[in-house]
């Protein structure tokens, strides 16, 4: 074993002599204490190593010794409900080696339980013929996971042994016979964090993740293996849409990373997930839920590494035939990780300091996102759909970061300040938000909601749209001038902002609209202009229609409960009612 000697230390960053054995992205130790690093740059015998802890107390002269492996996850049961770190060290695990409710240096913990035995049903017999990815039994992980055991990737051959029964991760549980001997393989496997885990063949994705937020399921959706940005300034509210679409979207796995974000919204994670009722199962949410926590007091080399851990464990469910999600937040404070090991290794700066492969590196993480056909001759079909908040300094959209992820990503959710200020959640706004793949999802939601989804959703942005014009045309010269017409497009398009789009995360019914309630809602504040026109055109004044008492019952549809929302049908029925009553009022019916 090869030792290397230290001969600089700046923050994070150490570098090292005499390591010509050791490759570009090695794990390695430093230190007496044995800090976990990772080789970034080789130049000659001297390698740079970023530490993923704190490297007070090393200096010149001390000891580093190369792994000779890359950065890698452990990928097998015991996943499901955990928190780890930005390198996979289980947090409950790492207070209990520590004896400490904050990192410690040098503490040494595996990221999977080697203690808990995991019952093992196999699915495959001896004598049957393998592929990677060939599923060859499961482990119920959690009441609503189950966990399917995978043959690792480069395996090939002919089962000869397989056993039922109670195993550690560690354990040999099946025996593959191949070209090159007999591999011994357990419920476990490994896998690079900085390579994507194989597929056999990507997918277009056509379906909608859907996610219970109006604004984002009928405007901006994304589809399940697609990639969405949520960009915003300080208190827009990016943090709760991505606690939203964790909590409501119907991704079957969700993982959470926390990528330098403050301490307590972690904390509000943790809390909510484990209380919070998975609408499909029952369970509790945090039965399907990963969290991967690097905050803004930890280590700033392991931020970096942590949405690279979140993505190859999101890939490894996929892989399983699972469509899950994985939400980051945010992208910003890992860019600024970036731009921080950048400086320290003198690399020419690009734009606002970021290095000039930030944009390929933001590439490499997103295009990992996907709906993809997994290996294995099962041809089974699992997505990975990305979310990434990114807070851009003073809410500036132009800076690099959010610039680089717009390159990449096809769903965009700008938060708006404004909005914000004015109590409008989600802060997303309407007007230069955008989703390429509206025509895709429109085309699924006209087939498997209803046949005009499609057709509702753009007279409902076109009116959103017209509203902004004409608020332009008051502001310069007063309400007056407009025609009774387009007061009631401002009033129609009011009700769209207010009644529909404006959505109460902290309402037990308004957190969450299924597809069949946002299309009878939207259906019914667009009924409201339709029937308030033919009133006008009958002659009534547009001051007696906006005082019909059906509009509060428009307004509160949103808080029908889901099981009841046929009694907007009613209403619809009720608000025609009135409108008739109103013309025959007016004495303008024909007889």
């Amino acid at each position: 074993m090869k030792i290397g000697r230290i001969v600089k230390v700046s923050g994070p960053l150490v570098v090292a002599k005499d390591m010509d054995e050791a490759n570009i992205y090695d794990v390695v130790k430093v230190g007496e204490s044995g800090l976990i690093g990772e080789i970034i740059e080789m130049r000659g015998d001297n390698a740079s190593i970023q530490v993923y802890e704190e490297t007070s107390g090393i200096g010149p002269g001390d000891p580093v010794v190369t792994t000779g492996e890359t950065l890698s996850v452990e990928l097998g049961p015991g996943l499901m409900e955990s928190m780890f770190d930005g390198i996979q060290r289980p947090l409950d695990a790492f207070m209990e080696a520590a004896k400490s409710a904050f990192l410690t240096k040098g503490v040494s913990v595996k990221s999977l339980s080697r203690t808990r035995k995991w019952d093992f049903k196999p699915t495959a017999k001896v004598g049957d013929k393998v592929v990677a990815g060939d599923i060859v039994g499961t482990v119920q992980e959690t009441p609503v996971v189950l966990h399917k055991i995978m043959v690792p990737y480069g395996i090939e051959g002919t089962i000869k042994e397989i056993k039922a029964g109670e195993f550690t991760v560690e354990e040999a549980v099946y025996v593959v016979e191949t070209t090159n001997g007999d591999k011994e393989l357990t419920l476990m496997q490994k896998w690079p964090v900085r390579k994507g885990r194989p597929f056999a063949r990507k997918l277009n994705p056509l379906e909608p993740m859907t996610t219970g937020q109006r604004v984002i399921d009928t405007f901006f959706p994304v589809a399940k293996g697609g990639a969405a940005a949520v960009p915003g300034p300080f208190g827009a509210g990016k943090t709760v849409v991505q606690h939203q679409v964790a909590k409501w979207g119907d991704a079957e796995i969700v993982i959470y990373v926390g990528c330098g974000e403050r301490g307590n919204e972690m904390t509000d994670v943790l809390n909510e997930f484990p209380e919070l009722k998975d609408p499909k199962t029952g369970e509790s949410l945090m039965k399907r839920t990963v969290l991967i926590a690097n905050t803004s007091n930890m280590p700033v080399a392991a931020r970096e590494a942590c949405i690279y851990t979140g993505i190859t464990i999101a890939e490894y469910f996929r892989d399983m035939g699972y469509s899950v999600s994985i939400m980051a937040d945010s992208t910003s404070r890992w860019a600024e990780a970036l731009r921080e090991m950048s400086g320290r290794l003198e690399e020419m700066p690009g734009d606002e300091g970021y290095p000039a492969y930030l944009g390929s590196r933001l590439a490499d993480y997103y295009e990992r996102a996907g709906k993809v056909i997994a290996l294995g001759s099962d041809g089974r079909e699992g997505a990975v759909t990305a979310i990434g908040a990114v807070s851009p300094p003073g809410g500036d959209l132009s800076e690099p970061v959010t610039q680089g992820t717009l390159r990449i990503v096809k769903v965009f959710w700008g938060l708006d300040a404004q909005l914000a200020y004015q109590r409008h959640f989600p802060a997303i706004n309407w007007l230069n938000s955008y989703s390429l793949y509206l025509d895709k999802i429109g085309g699924w939601m006209d087939e498997q909601i209803a046949s005009d989804w499609s057709e509702i959703r753009t007279k409902a942005m076109a009116l959103l749209q017209e509203e902004s014009s004409l608020q332009e045309i008051v502001r310069l010269i007063g309400m007056d001038a407009l025609s009774e017409k387009d007061r009631l497009k401002l009033e129609v398009a009011k009700s769209i902002r207010e009644d529909y789009l404006q959505q109460n995360a902290f309402h037990e019914v308004d957190t969450y609209a299924s597809l069949d309630k946002q299309y009878k809602m939207l259906k019914l504040v667009l009924e409201f202009g339709v029937q308030a026109d033919k009133a006008l055109e009958a002659g009534v004044y547009l001051d007696k229609i906006l005082k019909m008492t059906v509009r509060d019952k428009i307004a509160r549809s949103k808080y029908i409960p889901e099981e009841e929302i046929d009694r907007m049908d009613d209403i619809a029925k009720e608000l025609a009612i009135e409108v008739d009553k109103l013309i025959v009022e007016g004495g303008v019916l024909d007889a």
